[in-house]
């Protein structure tokens, strides 16, 4: 296969893909939206239901995705047009990999800002400002934060500086070493808080909360919502997973590879749940369902009230922190490789570049919360809310319709059967046939029903 953007840098171990690709889909929703959202639409039965769409619908995605970007080692707009060439189809087929860059783009301008609070609450929590805050004093605070346009620019600076610092010191020294390091210490501190939840809170009522099992809280809609959150966990259709996998070594297997992912993130988010709720169900007058007032508002006054709340609220904000870093990272690195590889501009210009295009446009993100608070630009929505609506809902699920509808039937079945010459015949079959006609059906009702949900009165 000709290399027209060729992509020379190699994963040192297939355990580091594993690692990246858990830490872009680790974030800010698996530590606080998958367990209240598990826990509001049937516990159990919407885990299992979670489940089968991680296996029916998201892993033949993610497959997908790494096998793209392996077989052509390149950036996913690069790595799309030379397979589509491969294929003998229309070069317009690489608009799946610009659909999959700027939406990754788009999300980390914002994502960035909301990653920033993250920040301010690790400074918050050190200092020991939790200790003895009543409800209405955390809800000023955190409405203060956001009416300061001044502090959320700090910190929206700061993370999208983390971040990319990572990226310029290149795959190998930046990408490679960061998540080797920054993955092990999440998970570990993860296992702390969970220690810590299950010693001081009430862990029997997040297990309820969380694993029972009840069939007549399902309907069709609660089964969607299940359903999006199988294929959004994962960090699909934004490139980041193709571009991870254009560094995969030839002779990892893909689908073990993708299903350890799958598994990690799967568990990270139940983990999480186990870790958070029985401080909430612990504290009187919190409500599980509060969404991101839950984690800024209703834990900070948990932890105020704790023993040894100052301790662990800091553990928890800095593991808070780590999960949107690992997510920021993967947002960024698919549009650095391509200025890197398609205009061979140095590695640490690209990422400069292209970082402070998204923190420019980040400062959209910022204003809505306070300047431009109330302004409606469209569909009733601010400068925030409506970049939010466009990537999650519209953007996401028609890159995982046409990466789907691409691979499962455009793509020369030998070339797809070449990079998954390592799993059996039966395998890749029963992958071939998921990917052709339970997955585009799938995301095609993820697509309409979040825009309904959206949309509607």
């Amino acid at each position: 296969m000709k290399h027209p953007q060729r992509q020379h840098a190699i994963w040192g171990h297939r355990g580091t893909f594993i690692l990246a690709a858990t830490g872009s889909a680790v974030g800010l929703g698996n530590i606080w939206k998958f367990p209240y959202v598990a826990g509001e639409n049937g516990g159990g039965a919407f885990v299992l239901l979670y489940l089968l769409g991680i296996v029916l619908v998201g892993v033949p995605i993610m497959v997908a995705e790494v096998l793209m970007g392996r077989r052509a080692r390149a950036n996913p707009i690069g790595a799309v047009g030379a397979v589509s060439a491969e294929s003998g189809r229309s070069p317009l087929w690489s608009a799946i990999g610009w659909c999959g860059v700027i939406t990754a783009f788009l999300i980390l301008s914002y994502y960035s800002v909301v990653a920033g609070w993250t920040l301010e609450y690790v400074k918050a929590a050190v200092t020991g400002q939790f200790a003895g805050q009543s409800g209405e004093q955390a809800g000023a605070v955190f409405s203060a934060l956001l009416a300061d346009p001044y502090r959320l620019v700090l910190w929206q600076s700061v993370f999208i500086a983390m971040t990319a610092i990572v990226l310029a010191f290149g795959v190998t020294r930046g990408l490679e070493t960061t998540v080797r390091v920054l993955m092990p210490l999440l998970f570990v501190l993860l296992l702390v808080m969970l220690g810590y939840a299950v010693q001081v809170g009430d862990f029997g009522a997040a297990v309820r909360f969380l694993f029972s099992f009840n069939v007549s809280d399902l309907s069709w809609a609660k089964a969607s919502v299940a359903l999006g959150h199988s294929f959004f966990t994962l960090s699909l259709a934004m490139g980041a997973i193709m571009a991870y996998g254009s560094y995969m070594p030839k002779r990892a297997s893909i689908g073990k590879t993708v299903f350890a992912v799958a598994g990690l993130d799967t568990l990270v988010a139940l983990v999480a749940g186990l870790a958070i709720f029985p401080i909430v169900f612990a504290t009187a007058g919190i409500e599980p369902g509060e969404g991101p007032g839950l984690m800024y508002i209703s834990l900070p006054v948990a932890f105020g009230s704790m023993p040894a709340g100052v301790l662990f609220g800091s553990v928890f904000f800095v593991l808070v922190t780590l999960a949107a870093w690992s997510s920021t990272i993967s947002l960024l690195e698919p549009l650095v490789a391509y200025i890197n590889e398609r205009f061979g501009l140095a590695r640490p210009l690209a990422t400069l570049a292209i970082a402070f295009a998204a923190w420019l446009l980040g400062l959209g993100t910022v204003l809505s919360f306070n300047v431009w608070e109330g302004q409606q630009w469209l569909l009733g929505r601010n400068f925030f809310g409506l970049l939010d609506f466009f990537t999650i809902n519209v953007m996401l699920p028609l890159g995982g319709l046409l990466m789907a509808i691409f691979v499962g039937w455009r793509v020369l079945p030998r070339y797809s059967r070449l990079e998954l010459r390592q799993e059996p015949a039966w395998m890749y079959n029963a992958w071939l046939w998921a990917l052709r006609y339970l997955a585009p059906p799938a995301v095609l009702v993820i697509m309409i029903a979040s825009i309904y949900a959206e949309l509607a009165p």
